[in-house]
């Protein structure tokens, strides 16, 4: 026998009951990104891995051991893109956007990827959605990609989360905190996981986020970066707390959150659900104002954030959120007989011209079997035209819901759907 393809392991078939519900979100997250004035950025899937290993970090998970990368025809090592910052940061650059807009707001809805050990709520195709803000170092554009991202959270009811908050200061403070860390550190160094060791001498700030608990036990007493940020630093961290008081969004100080990447500076955050379990962070962001510089392009700040959106339906599953309706046809039309059929097909599409939902019986099935099948798939309106109506210039419409029958005349069909279509819509 044949073997039986299946999925990839840490991949997931999104099928049409699902998928109209991701189009929901999707839809609801754009029309948010709009009130905020943010377009839409689209990159390709992949890019030369070398864009991710400056970008992102060689000493990071995601480019040591997470990353999908193959050599093309030609040579060249690309990478299926882990996350989308670095790739919106290198069309930034290519495309000498700095000398067009002073402040360039984009947001996205990609899929990326991973080669994570495959677990609830993630996957090694996963899905994000996201927003770069680039050109600007004020706090004010890290508060607004923080409101940003918890008013799309909250649109959908979701409010058991909390905000997680931190500075990893910058190139002119870090280096100071970095030493007094390692310094901390090698007191324990035979308390530490592997990674944390190898870690310790060219990146210590990834050991504070480390999530292996033996880690945890020896970090707990570090000191805080707080101690050594540079006067830029603490300024910019204490106006960006004060506007967050001021629109009244609610935040916890965590002074070991520092992300898993690279780029960071200043300004840290996660949002973070206790319905999601050990993998509980549903959003996270920051600044990353050396970047572009990292990239080979110009002197100039940034500030983002990226939702993982199958931790969000993760979520809004657990919680019965509706989604609205399945999309269905407004109307079936069943026929009998060949030259009813010729009748059929022109008035399905003649109503799709006008967009309306329909659908025509493409199984040459008995009356009976299609009246099931318009049932099944929730038509509100069946019209049924066979040789006698043909002969009688009518046809019989069918309301599904309440079983009424209706006599129509052929050449005022399209009429009459077009009718109650437009009442049905005045309706929602």
């Amino acid at each position: 026998m044949k073997k039986i393809l299946k999925n990839v392991r840490g991949t997931k078939d999104i099928l049409p009951d699902e998928s109209y519900k991701w189009q929901y979100v999707e839809q609801r997250i754009r029309k948010i990104f709009e009130v905020y004035n943010y377009r839409e950025i689209r990159t390709p899937i992949f890019e030369e891995t070398e864009l991710f290993a400056r970008g992102i970090g060689e000493l990071t998970d995601i480019v040591s051991k997470e990353m999908y990368t193959f050599f093309d025809k030609g040579g060249t090592s690309l990478t299926l893109k882990p996350e989308m910052t670095a790739s919106v940061m290198r069309a930034y650059i290519q495309y000498e956007i700095n000398k067009q807009v002073p402040l360039f707001k984009v947001y996205y809805i990609s899929p990326m990827f991973r080669q994570e050990r495959p677990q609830a709520g993630r996957l090694r195709q996963f899905h994000q959605v996201g927003a770069e803000a680039i050109g600007s170092q004020n706090p004010e554009v890290d508060a607004e990609i923080i409101a940003l991202v918890l008013h799309i959270i909250e649109s959908f009811n979701i409010e058991n989360y909390t905000l997680k908050l931190n500075t990893v200061g910058c190139q002119n403070c870090r280096p100071a905190y970095k030493e007094v860390l390692k310094e901390y550190l090698r007191k324990f160094y035979d308390l530490l996981s592997e990674d944390s060791k190898n870690r310790l001498d060219r990146n210590p700030l990834r050991v504070l986020d480390s999530k292996d608990e033996r880690d945890k036990t020896v970090i707990e007493n570090a000191t805080l970066i707080y101690e050594y940020l540079c006067d830029d630093c603490e300024v910019h961290f204490n106006e960006l707390k004060k506007i967050l008081d001021t629109i009244g969004i609610k935040y916890e100080l965590e002074p070991h959150l520092v992300r898993g990447l690279d780029y960071y500076t200043k300004t840290a955050f996660e949002v973070i659900s206790p319905e999601l379990g050990s993998q509980d962070a549903i959003a996270g962001g920051g600044r990353y104002d050396l970047l572009s510089k990292e990239l080979g392009g110009p002197d100039v700040p940034g500030v983002g954030f990226a939702l993982g959106v199958e931790r969000m339906m993760l979520i809004l599953e657990k919680n019965g959120y509706k989604f609205g309706e399945i999309p269905k046809p407004f109307v079936y039309v069943a026929y009998l007989g060949q030259d009813s059929q010729k009748f059929a097909f022109n008035i399905v599409f003649s109503l799709r011209k006008k967009m309306i939902p329909c659908e025509v019986e493409l199984l040459n099935r008995s009356l009976k079997s299609q009246m099931k099948e318009a049932d099944r798939q929730g038509a509100k309106f069946v019209i049924i035209v066979g040789e006698d109506e043909l002969k009688n210039d009518k046809c019989t419409v069918r309301d599904m819901k309440s079983g009424e029958q209706f006599d129509v005349k052929l050449n005022q069909i399209l009429e009459f759907i077009t009718s109650k279509y437009a009442q049905e819509a005045s309706t929602d």
